[in-house]
């Protein structure tokens, strides 16, 4: 096993650190996007100038039904044109992160990014406001591509789930700061407020483009296209020193065995990489229905239904927001101290918790009409409260981890196809999600926590039966936590699966001995 006591591979330098920190702002954009189109949507002339019907409809909608005042498939549409864009983009970036390296996908990601915020700053009809929504999607999808692979590659293997959190928490900072502006953005008198809401997304974008330009590949990538004796003293410069011999070999050969597979996409389907396919794809299923998205999407939207005003639901969005970094950073610590697994189940357990109280809130108060006649004051902040504490409980368990895990487990042979169909599902759902949210929410009132509180449960069992810890494991061993799980074991066969890449046969070929 490759030095894990002493100063192993597992140091933390400068160099790595500022590299991470500069990756990890491709979530910026991501975040600031959220926080965004659910403020911009609350903001009245940004209504009556793209949606006059939305608002014809909250306007006449002051006394009564209030689960329904948002039902537009037009609105719902343009926020969530972005995430198909995000969808369709992914599976392109995975071919140019394989063949041209993790940062060039970065440097598309801001670039397209940047010419959709500036369309959206400058709308003047709907169609631009979908344009600009789709290249924002195209952007989203190349940078949430190569961000957590790169952290992930460039992490020594010790801080590597804080590193990629990094991911994580600069999506909920990109939502907060969102936040904020919208709030006092929507102050703005003559009502253009809106444009610089949405033109403001160039801001993240330039942060990531700049940065892209500026970091180092990581050395994962350059083997993988050849360029080895650079990759060497890439690998010196990030571990700070000079013996990185052992994990050198462990990247080449790790990076021979993916040059055997002529198709990642078909190689997915063999039966040793069903673990990693079904991780791939249940963990972003799940982490979009937890029903986080709807909550911070529209939590706007939600309080203003709930009865506070247009001014005070933008405010409580950004209480939410500061809720939302501040568990982030509790992950950040926790993640490689407590594990993955500890943390999956407690946010699970928490979430549940308050779905089911927000859930009795609003059905006491809304009733299934939907009109809630006046609210008092305390009954509003208990439900905002419990909002808080829900969306902690995912903010240090599936919002960090949905992104980690996918992004650790994958051997290099497949990491980038799996990569892609992890935001691909993740994209497909939070369009999915989002589109029919408001309808559901007309429909099935207060039902729809219940509706998420079910699958809270069952991704916590899945979970708890399926999912094998992978704290503190050397990206390139991480299959020895699949042998050695109860389930998974039967799909590994010992001859499929060099450990540490090199395959010794022990004499009499009893399989593998660890190196």
């Amino acid at each position: 096993m490759p030095a894990a006591g002493g100063i192993g591979p597992g140091n933390l330098t400068p160099f790595v650190t500022i590299t991470c920190i500069v990756a990890a702002m491709g979530g910026l954009i991501f975040g600031y996007d959220i926080g965004i189109s659910g403020g911009v949507t609350t903001m009245t002339p940004f209504l009556q100038k793209f949606f006059r019907e939305v608002w014809e409809k909250k306007e006449a909608n002051k006394s009564t039904n209030q689960y329904c005042q948002y039902d537009s498939q037009t609105l719902t549409m343009f926020t969530s044109s972005l995430y198909l864009a995000a969808l369709l983009a992914s599976l392109v970036a995975s071919t140019v992160t394989r063949k041209l390296g993790r940062r060039l996908s970065m440097l598309f990601g801001g670039l397209l990014f940047f010419a959709g915020a500036l369309i959206n700053g400058f709308a003047k009809a709907v169609w631009m406001l979908i344009v600009g929504r789709l290249l924002l999607g195209f952007g989203i999808g190349f940078a949430n591509q190569s961000v957590p692979l790169y952290l992930s590659e460039m992490a020594p293997y010790k801080y590597r789930g804080a590193l990629n959190i990094g991911f994580q928490l600069s999506i909920t900072v990109g939502i907060l700061i969102a936040n904020v502006l919208n709030y006092f953005f929507a102050k703005i008198k003559g009502g253009w407020g809106w444009r610089l809401s949405l033109g403001g997304a160039m801001v993240p974008a330039l942060i990531i483009t700049v940065g892209s330009l500026v970091l180092p590949d990581t050395p994962n990538s350059m083997i993988e296209r050849g360029r080895t004796e650079e990759a060497r003293a890439k690998l010196k410069k990030i571990r700070g020193e000079d013996d990185v011999d052992e994990e050198f070999r462990d990247l080449v050969s790790a990076s021979d065995a993916s040059k055997l597979v002529e198709h990642p996409w078909r190689n997915l389907l063999q039966r040793k990489y069903r673990p990693h396919l079904t991780m791939a794809i249940l963990i972003p299923f799940f982490q979009q229905l937890t029903g986080i998205n709807v909550i911070m999407f529209y939590a706007p939207v939600l309080l203003n239904t709930i009865g506070f005003g247009d001014d005070a639901s933008l405010m409580s969005a950004v209480i939410t927001g500061v809720v939302n970094v501040a568990a982030t950073l509790v992950s950040i610590y926790g993640v490689d101290k407590w594990g993955r697994r500890f943390l999956f189940l407690e946010g699970g357990v928490q979430m549940l918790i308050c779905q089911a109280v927000v859930a009795a809130c609003i059905g006491a108060k809304f009733g299934t009409n939907g009109n809630p006649g006046d609210l008092p004051k305390w009954y509003a902040i208990v439900v905002v409260l419990f909002i808080c504490v829900y969306v902690a409980g995912f903010a240090w368990s599936w919002g960090p981890l949905g992104w980690l895990v996918p992004s650790e487990i994958f051997p290099l042979e497949i990491r980038s196809a799996a990569q892609s169909i992890n935001v691909s599902v993740n994209m497909m759902f939070t369009f999915l999600v989002a589109q029919v949210f408001l309808t559901m929410l007309c429909h099935l009132k207060f039902g729809l926590f219940m509706f998420f509180a079910f699958f809270v449960v069952i991704m916590s069992i899945f979970v708890y039966y399926f999912l094998p810890e992978t704290k503190g494991i050397p990206i390139e061993e991480m299959n020895q936590v699949w042998k050695s799980h109860w389930y998974w074991s039967r799909f590994m066969e010992d001859l499929d699966y060099p450990i540490n890449g090199n395959l010794e046969m022990s004499k009499g070929g009893q399989g593998p001995k660890l190196v």
